[in-house]
């Protein structure tokens, strides 16, 4: 099976044109034409995410954030990020990217994310571009919840956006977006949830949410390594005999000491 065939399955569940305008998605390094037996599924592309595949023998990275985010002037060895470019494109392993028309569909992540939680009544949080999901759960303490976010991202911690410390407020809608989706907090506010979950919540955003009267929950953005079981088991759904491989590599550039 050629990538450009198998692509095209996955195109079916999530077209490219459901991504944000500007969003670099679809093949970004390779040959759609190149014979397909391995593909590795991760979060982010890093140098070790490119070593993983190598020692896999992987013909495709399949991979949530894009490769290749900003136009490059160059393809040297002497940039760290055109050397990850580079150094794939050596070794024939081909890149795809799935970015925020994973977030999108029905069915891709933000709605996996809401159902981990339990939400029912599910909608679209962003109707202009499709982005995050509103539901309904069962009136609960901010204390329960943040522990059933912590349990269902597999979180040590996470951050509030709260004045109240002792955290009884009563939680009766929750909002999401996976990533940084900050700037749509006005967006839950209509919505009528009583908090919003979404990471890289900044300091003067915290304070307006706070103003207006809406709780914030920031667990980070890595809680998008989701996107890998989700993506990998969609693939295995094909029935192909192209071989299914979840990275192991954690990319998360923060440590919580």
């Amino acid at each position: 099976m050629k990538i450009s065939e198998f692509m095209s399955k996955y195109e079916s569940f999530c077209p490219k044109e459901l991504a944000v305008e500007g969003d670099p998605v679809g093949l970004q390094v390779g040959n759609p034409e190149q014979e397909l037996t391995k593909v590795l599924v991760t979060l982010d592309i890093r140098e070790q995410t490119v070593a993983e595949a190598k020692s896999l023998g992987v013909d495709l990275i399949i991979a949530k954030h894009p490769l290749i985010f900003r136009p490059l002037t160059a393809l040297t060895s002497m940039d760290n990020q055109e050397k990850l470019v580079l150094d794939l494109a050596q070794a024939g392993i081909a890149v795809y990217t799935s970015h925020t028309n994973i977030d999108v569909v029905k069915g891709g992540l933000n709605d996996y994310f809401a159902q981990l939680l339990g939400l029912t009544d599910v909608e679209v949080l962003d109707d202009d571009e499709g982005l995050g999901r509103v539901g309904n759960i069962e009136g609960t303490d901010l204390s329960v919840l943040t522990e059933k976010v912590k349990e269902v991202f597999e979180l040590d911690r996470l951050r509030l956006v709260t004045y109240n410390h002792d955290l009884t407020q009563k939680i009766e809608r929750v909002a999401i977006c996976g990533g940084s989706g900050g700037k749509l907090w006005p967006k839950a506010l209509a919505k009528g949830a009583d908090v919003y979950l979404t990471g890289d919540i900044y300091y003067h955003i915290g304070h307006d949410m706070l103003s207006a009267g809406l709780i914030g929950i920031d667990p980070g953005h890595y809680i998008e390594q989701k996107f890998i079981g989700l993506v990998a088991d969609k693939l295995r759904s094909f029935g192909t005999d192209v071989k299914i491989y979840e990275s192991q590599e954690k990319t998360n550039p923060f440590y919580d000491i």
